[in-house]
């Protein structure tokens, strides 16, 4: 029971939010209550899962593959454990990052309702499941960025949703072939049947679709570009939630069908992934390297961080895929963080333009080093957990002969740095414009919650040990799907 908890716990409190809709107050102190619940059910869920293995509820108790099955192993649990403690900072921060406008226009039923979306997807154990998980979400964030009705939303949710729709279009095309194919969706299903079909071409060919749909999702090259023209536009502490959630929930679908579904055929649609993954650290990289928008600038590191996940994908051994795990958690943390300083720069000196920032490492020294450790983890310095990360990838990558990769992705560190670097060096280290508005104060509710994300994300990189026990706990259970299999369909046949 405890499994559909992290789906029917948002979805409850979504519903409570609209009864409560002329009670802003009360919203924001149930939002704060039932993300805490979630981080607990969640912390929880993920200690049971690691000890006793992968869980399965059937709904109704309609037997897989006939009912809907929800199925949460390792990485699920990681994953919904790491939403849940990015939602409460999140929601924290947000005490303060989100007015009242939009509080009283919908603003908590639909981050209650995004939430649920995002859970559902990383729970669910069949393919249309993933599919009405990925609407409800696409739906709930949609709303989010229009949320307040400005021009610059409405044009950013637009361009938001085209592309997200095109996604979802290919990836109901690709689940109708696959039904077709095998007359099933349940996951576990599928993955005993695919291999016995003669036709491996169209499987393949499916592949292709449920990669572009995911890469989509995802933000990876060559369709990401709806992403750095919404991101900037809703309050930062939207961008925030959407950069630590969104495009992970599409890197999930890679992992958890292109090791359990999509394996007949290795060779190219793991190659692919491979490419995919260095075109996308390049491009998103080259994109924020010539950003003078603190926001845009980060919405493009989105982008290049998601090539290493990829690339762990591709390289598809237990070595990679646990670093990819590793890496996901980490710039699910650095990213959120890194937005939420932003929010507080803005609110310091009234503008995201770089150019026409200055000053804050002698006026503000806290803000400076909230900024500091997860940009130098983003850029995978030593210490911190982004190095372990890359450094996991990159050994991966040598022992399966992709040095031209393992060399794209140090040059993307590189890259990171320098850009990293101009944003110290506008932002912090330069001396104040003459015409700055002066340094106003920072409410606790914004600089409390973040820097609890900074050192949540400073410990996994000083002690990664129990996180890399878990993505490799994770990455074995990718690599022998017969024992999610096993859990989700018992005796069937």
């Amino acid at each position: 029971m405890t499994i559909v908890l992290p789906i029917l716990l948002p979805m409850g409190m979504g519903a409570l939010s609209l009864l409560l809709w002329k009670r802003p107050l009360a919203q924001r102190v149930l939002a704060v209550v039932s993300c805490a619940a979630l981080v607990g059910v969640n912390a929880w869920l993920l200690m049971d899962v690691q000890q006793v293995g992968v869980r399965v509820v059937q709904i109704g108790n309609w037997l897989a593959p006939f009912g809907i099955s929800l199925v949460v192993d390792v990485l699920s649990a990681l994953l919904l454990l790491t939403v849940a403690v990015i939602a409460l900072v999140v929601t924290l921060y947000g005490q303060v990052g989100i007015d009242e406008g939009r509080v009283r226009s919908g603003y908590y039923p639909l981050l209650h309702f995004l939430l649920m979306g995002v859970n559902g997807a990383l729970s669910t154990g069949d393919l249309f499941n993933l599919y009405v998980w990925f609407e409800v979400l696409l739906m709930a964030s949609f709303v989010l960025i229009a949320l307040g009705g400005g021009r610059e939303n409405i044009e950013g949710a637009v361009k938001y949703v085209v592309l997200n729709l095109l996604a979802s279009t290919l990836f109901l095309s690709g689940v109708g072939l696959l039904y077709n194919l095998a007359g099933t969706l349940n996951m576990a299903d599928l993955a005993r049947q695919l291999p016995t079909l003669q036709a491996l071409n169209q499987v393949t060919l499916v592949a292709i679709l449920f990669l572009i749909a995911f890469g989509i999702k995802a933000a990876a090259f060559p369709l990401f570009f709806w992403l750095p023209a919404s991101y900037h536009t809703p309050p930062v502490t939207v961008t925030a939630l959407f950069s630590g959630l969104l495009t992970k929930v599409g890197v999930y679908a890679l992992l958890r069908t292109f090791t359990l579904l999509f394996v007949q055929d290795v060779a190219f649609t793991h190659t692919v992934l491979l490419v995919m993954a260095g075109a996308t650290m390049v491009s998103g990289v080259l994109g924020a390297a010539a950003q003078t928008d603190f926001r845009r600038l980060l919405s493009f590191h989105i982008i290049s961080q998601i090539g290493y996940p990829l690339m762990g994908l591709g390289l598809f051994t237990q070595a990679s895929l646990a670093a990819a795990i590793y890496f996901l958690v980490h710039v699910m943390l650095a990213k959120t963080a890194l937005f939420l300083v932003a929010g507080m720069v803005e609110r310091l000196q009234g503008t995201f333009d770089l150019k026409k920032l200055g000053g804050l490492y002698t006026r503000r020294l806290d803000v400076a080093v909230l900024f500091l450790l997860p940009a130098l983890s983003l850029a995978g310095l030593p210490p911190l957990s982004g190095f372990f990360a890359k450094l996991g990838l990159v050994k991966a990558g040598l022992a399966q002969g992709q040095g031209v990769l393992v060399f794209v992705s140090l040059a993307v560190s590189l890259m990171t740095l320098y850009s990293m670097t101009k944003v110290w060096n506008e932002a912090f280290w330069k001396e104040s414009p003459a015409q700055l508005m002066p340094t106003r104060s920072l409410s606790p509710w914004l600089w409390l919650p973040t820097a609890a994300l900074v050192l949540l994300s400073l410990w996994i990189g000083l002690l990664p040990g129990p996180l890399f026990a878990l993505a490799n706990q994770a990455a074995e259970l990718l690599l022998h799907p017969e024992l999610y299999v096993r859990a989700v369909l018992g005796g069937v046949p």
